[in-house]
C-alpha cells in the first residue's frame, strides 16, 4: 500500500528512533544514562492525583466530553493566566483546553494553512512546528536564531523579506532548546511586525514557570488579539506530561475556527483528568518554588558535566534543559553526542536535531535525579581517562 504524499518529507521523530537504539544497548546490559528527553520525572501535586482518583471512581465521569472542555477547566486556565501573567481572558470564548499543546500546533496549522501558504518557523526550534506545517500542505520558511542575537528573531531582517504568502509565525519563549528569554519590548515589536504583515503569530509558552523568576506571556502586549495565539501546557509546569493537558488562548473568532477542526479530531478530554487539572492550576507559588529548587540543584550538576566536556554555556538560561556550545575539535553536536553515547553510555541530545543553527550545540535535560547526573559525570570521567591512557600508550609505542 502506497503511503500518502503528505508523509514524503516527514521522518520518524528523532527521539523515537534514538530510544530504540538505546533500548537495544540496554538489552546488551550497557544501562545507558539518558539525559536527552524532557519528560518530567517528578509527580504532580498530591492534591492533583487525589482529584483524579476521586473523580475516576465515580460511575458518572466516563462519558464523552465537550470539545471545548468543561467550564471549570476553562475558568481555571483563565484564572491561572490572570494570576501568573496579569492577562485577562474570557473563559467562555478565549480559552480552549487541549489534549496536550502539541495537538494545538497541528490544529492551528490545519485550520489556517494550506497548499501555497508559508509559515515562519524558528531554527533551531521544536521539530513539531516543521512537521505540522508540512502535513498541512504548506511550506516552512525558516528564520535563523543565533547566540549573538540572544536567540531572538531579527525582525528588521525579516521585514525586508518577501512575506506575501506567510500566514503563520511560530515563536517559543522561553525558548526550547536554547533556554533564551524574550522580554515585553520584543513581544511588542513582534505584535507590531505581525500586524503590519497580517501574520498570525503563535507563541508556544510551556516553559515560563521553570527556572524563571519572571513568567511572561505574549498576551501581556496590548493589541495581541488582532494577530496572536498562545499555547500553554501543564506538562512541565505541573509535571503532567503524560496526562496530556494543554490550552490555547486567543480571541473568540480564532478559537472558534480551530474548534471547527478540533471537533472532528477528538471526542473531548477524560473528565477526571480535567477535574484534576483544575486542582493543579490552583497550586500557589510554593509549588513553583519547590519545583525550581529541585531544578536548580540539578542544573548545577549539568553545569559540572558540561565543564567536564569543555562546553560553553549561559548560566542564566531558563527551562528544563541546558543548551551548550561544543568545543573544538568537534564539528557538530552529533559527533560529541555519539562519542559520549558509545564511549561512556550516556546520551545527550545533539543540537542539530532542532535545525542547522543548532549543529554546534548539545542539549542536556534536567529531568533526572541528582544521583543520575553524578553517575553520568563519573562515566564521562572514566571515559576521558581511558582516552588519555590510550593516547599515551599509542605515543609510547610509536616512540619505541
Amino acid at each position: 500500500m502506497k503511503v500518502a504524499k503528505r508523509l514524503d518529507h516527514i521522518n520518524e521523530y528523532y527521539f523515537s528512533t534514538k530510544l530504540k537504539e538505546i533500548a537495544e544497548m540496554n538489552g546488551r546490559g550497557l544501562q545507558v544514562v539518558n539525559l536527552g528527553i524532557g519528560s518530567p520525572d517528578l509527580p504532580p501535586s498530591l492534591a492533583t492525583i487525589n482529584a483524579l482518583a476521586a473523580a475516576a471512581i465515580l460511575p458518572t465521569t466516563h462519558a464523552y466530553q465537550s470539545y471545548v472542555g468543561i467550564p471549570a477547566l476553562r475558568s481555571a486556565f483563565a484564572q491561572w493566566y490572570e494570576r501568573l501573567y496579569k492577562v485577562v481572558l474570557n473563559p467562555n470564548s478565549e480559552v480552549l483546553p487541549l489534549i496536550g499543546s502539541k495537538e494545538g500546533i497541528m490544529h492551528i496549522c490545519m485550520t489556517y494553512l494550506e497548499t501555497g501558504d508559508k509559515a515562519l518557523i524558528p531554527n533551531p526550534g521544536y521539530p513539531t512546528y516543521r512537521s505540522a506545517v508540512t502535513l498541512a500542505g504548506a511550506t516552512c520558511m525558516e528564520y535563523a536564531l543565533s547566540e549573538a542575537h540572544h536567540w531572538l528573531p531579527d525582525l528588521d531582517a525579516l521585514d525586508k523579506m518577501n512575506l506575501k504568502k506567510v500566514k503563520v509565525m511560530f515563536v517559543n519563549y522561553p525558548h526550547m532548546p536554547t533556554g533564551g528569554r524574550a522580554n515585553l519590548d520584543f513581544f511588542q515589536k513582534l505584535i507590531a511586525f505581525c500586524k503590519k504583515h497580517q501574520i498570525l503569530v503563535v507563541n508556544d509558552n510551556p516553559y515560563s514557570c521553570i527556572l524563571n523568576d519572571e513568567p511572561m506571556s505574549m498576551l501581556q502586549i496590548e493589541g495581541w488579539r488582532e494577530v496572536g495565539l498562545e499555547l500553554n501546557s501543564l506538562s512541565k509546569s505541573h509535571n503532567m506530561a503524560g496526562w496530556r493537558v494543554g490550552m490555547l488562548a486567543g480571541k473568540a473568532e480564532f478559537i472558534q475556527n480551530i474548534v471547527r477542526f478540533k471537533s472532528n479530531m477528538d471526542s473531548g478530554m477524560f473528565l477526571p483528568v480535567q477535574l484534576a487539572a483544575v486542582k493543579a492550576l490552583e497550586e500557589g507559588q510554593d509549588w513553583y518554588d519547590g519545583l525550581n529548587k529541585v531544578y536548580r540543584e540539578r542544573q548545577q550538576k549539568v553545569f559540572d558535566l558540561l565543564n567536564l566536556l569543555n562546553c560553553d554555556f549561559d548560566r542564566k538560561q531558563t527551562g528544563m534543559f541546558v543548551w551548550a556550545k561544543i568545543p573544538a575539535p568537534y564539528k557538530t553536536g552529533f559527533e560529541l553526542s555519539d562519542e559520549i553515547l558509545y564511549g561512556a553510555n550516556v546520551f545527550i541530545t545533539p543540537g542539530g536535531i532542532f535545525g542547522s543553527q543548532g549543529n554546534g550545540y548539545i542539549r542536556v535535560s534536567l529531568c533526572a535525579q541528582v544521583t543520575v547526573f553524578e553517575n553520568a559525570i563519573q562515566r564521562i570521567i572514566e571515559f576521558k581517562k581511558n582516552q588519555t591512557e590510550k593516547k599515551v600508550n599509542i605515543k609510547t609505542s610509536v616512540e619505541i
